[in-house]
């Protein structure tokens, strides 16, 4: 039996080329005006360059999601990276445009996010490590703010901040739970200015939002300024403008705003730029990444984070409602592991062929092919193909489907690279190609009330009955109303693993109960996060972390990322 290589021994193995070469395949000529490489196999696109893709026709923009997420895995960057390889292999220019991975789940329990088998983005360690240093950019952004709020307060408090209101935290791109509340200014110089301060992880910082929203460093510095820091003793919003902050920290992300460029193990570019989290942010990478490679390609690959009901949704009504981005095709992936699972089927006995609870779990997935449909689009299923599954089982999966009018694709993108997702490749094209108009639609209108738009999410897509929200958090929203937000959208921040609060609650249930614990205004990036049950947005690490087998060996090699 031929031995199967781990992901990082096939990165490890592969023919990488210089990130010139990668570029010439866009037709962005050699000049040091157009980009600017990170070493021989990264690159950061100019803007100078970007701006003269104004003209350009735009490609078909394709996004990838997935059934809600188990512990057997489901695959969308694999199968975005295998996508984007086969539409190469027949000749129609892709690109694959993602998000940068977190430290925080890299040391923690979901490991990288640069693909997997024979369909990764490479060079894998530096782009699941510090990669080109654009989160640390914004982590030092996001706390020049903390900083210069506690100073203005040390220094006399001209503003007349209330201290107890200040809803600015502070962030780090680590799991670390012990920061989540924390007392700052208990001894020394500063002891009369003592609070409760706490960290969120940098993939929920607004600073990160806004860097994935923002059109251009105009945009951002606009947006950043537009940040609401705090409450005056009056009751009054404080901005960070008020403070100046706006400026230098517009400063900091500066070269962190530009694009970064890779490439797949097939040699064919990906772009992969920002990176909020999708359960507690909207799950998407940059705008102007994604504007950028649609002047670029002829088609865009794209993702959002998390199962349908988390990322497409965020997907589509905040980030295409924001940019003006009109979806061409969605995919939705699957694999019969995880519908076994939605099924009942623990984790220990999944390599078992099980029709009984593979029918039951293709519940879930009914669920997210209802939800898009909602949006005007017929999605395809991607069956992300595991060696353990069977013919019966595959033909479950399509049976089902063919009732409910969707196209089904069998990828084989892990043990063969875009060879094993032609089928879906050609899927996509004729659907993209169609003459009729895509009738893609927001779920909810601007105007309708903030309350209504978490209802028309709670009832519509996750099968709530209704939504439980305490009085003060009523005032809240029509606060934010009264002060000019309405019309904004609003992104729920809940488990990833079921359609309910309950991560536990497998399928897709009906009739829970949707409980809002907070909501945060998020004037800059121009959303209101609303946060249900348990969700926390500094993470914890698991039990076993990765981080306990992350390590360099005898040879200098990482081990233990992969």
């Amino acid at each position: 039996m031929a031995k199967v290589h781990t992901d990082i021994e096939i990165a490890r193995r592969a023919k990488i080329q210089p990130i010139k070469k990668i570029l010439t395949k866009l037709n962005v000529p050699d000049k040091s005006s157009n980009f600017s490489p990170m070493g021989r196999h990264i690159a950061k696109i100019n803007f100078e360059f970007i701006n003269k893709l104004k003209s350009k026709k735009e490609g078909h923009l394709i996004l990838v999601t997935a059934i809600t997420p188990t512990a057997a895995g489901e695959g969308k960057t694999t199968t975005s990276v295998g996508l984007s390889d086969a539409l190469n292999r027949i000749k129609r220019k892709s690109i694959v445009c993602l998000r940068e991975p977190s430290l925080g789940p890299s040391f923690g329990m979901k490991g990288g996010a640069a693909g997997g088998g024979y369909a990764q983005v490479i060079p894998m360690e530096q782009i699941n490590l510090h990669f080109t240093g654009d989160f640390h950019a914004i982590t030092s952004a996001h706390n020049l703010l903390s900083s210069m709020i506690d100073n203005h307060i040390y220094w006399g408090n001209k503003l007349n901040i209330d201290e107890k209101r200040i809803v600015w935290k502070r962030v780090l791109d680590i799991n670390d739970r012990a920061l989540r509340f924390i007392e700052i200014n208990k001894s020394g110089i500063t002891k009369n200015f003592k609070r409760v301060d706490g960290f969120d992880i940098t993939v929920a910082s607004e600073v990160m939002a806004i860097f994935c929203l923002s059109n251009n460093l105009r945009d951002l510095e606009k947006r950043i300024g537009n940040i609401t820091i705090a409450y005056k003793k009056n009751g009054k919003p404080v901005f960070a403008r008020n403070l100046n902050a706006h400026g230098p920290m517009t400063v900091l992300l500066k070269e962190a705003l530009r694009p970064n460029i890779v490439q797949t193990l097939e040699n064919n570019p990906a772009i992969i730029h920002g990176g909020p989290f999708a359960n507690i942010a909207h799950g998407c990478n940059s705008v102007i990444a994604t504007k950028t490679a649609l002047k670029l390609g002829d088609f865009v690959v794209t993702e959002a984070g998390f199962g349908a009901d988390l990322g497409a949704e965020k997907f589509f009504n905040i980030k295409c409602r924001k940019a003006g981005f009109v979806p061409s095709c969605v995919i939705i992936v699957a694999t019969i592991r995880a519908l076994k699972m939605h099924g009942g089927v623990t984790k220990n006995n999944l390599k078992k062929e099980n029709i009984n609870s593979l029918k039951k779990g293709l519940i879930n997935l009914e669920k997210h092919i209802i939800n898009l449909k909602k949006f005007g689009l017929n999605p395809i299923v991607a069956i992300n193909h595991f060696i353990t599954d069977t013919k019966k089982e595959i033909n479950t999966i399509r049976n089902f489907c063919n009732k409910l009018n969707v196209e089904v694709s069998e990828c084989k993108h892990w043990s063969k690279g875009g060879y094993g997702t032609i089928d879906l490749a050609k899927k996509v094209i004729k659907l993209c190609e169609n003459k009729k108009k895509t009738k893609f639609k927001y779920l909810y209108k601007d105007k309708l009330s903030l309350i209504r738009k978490v209802e028309t999410i709670a009832k519509e897509l996750y099968g709530a009955s209704k939504i439980l929200i305490s009085s003060k958090i009523k005032k809240q929203l029509k606060n934010f109303e009264k002060r000019g937000y309405r019309n904004l959208p609003v992104c729920i921040a809940k488990t990833q693993y079921s359609f309910s609060t309950n991560p536990n609650l497998k399928g897709a249930p009906l009739n829970h109960k949707i409980e809002i614990r907070e909501v945060k205004l998020l004037s800059g990036a121009e959303f209101i996060v609303i946060i249900c049950g348990s969700i926390m947005t500094m993470p914890g690490l698991p039990r076993i972390p990765a981080a306990n087998y992350i390590k360099l060996n005898k040879k200098g090699f990482v081990e233990g990322l992969f």
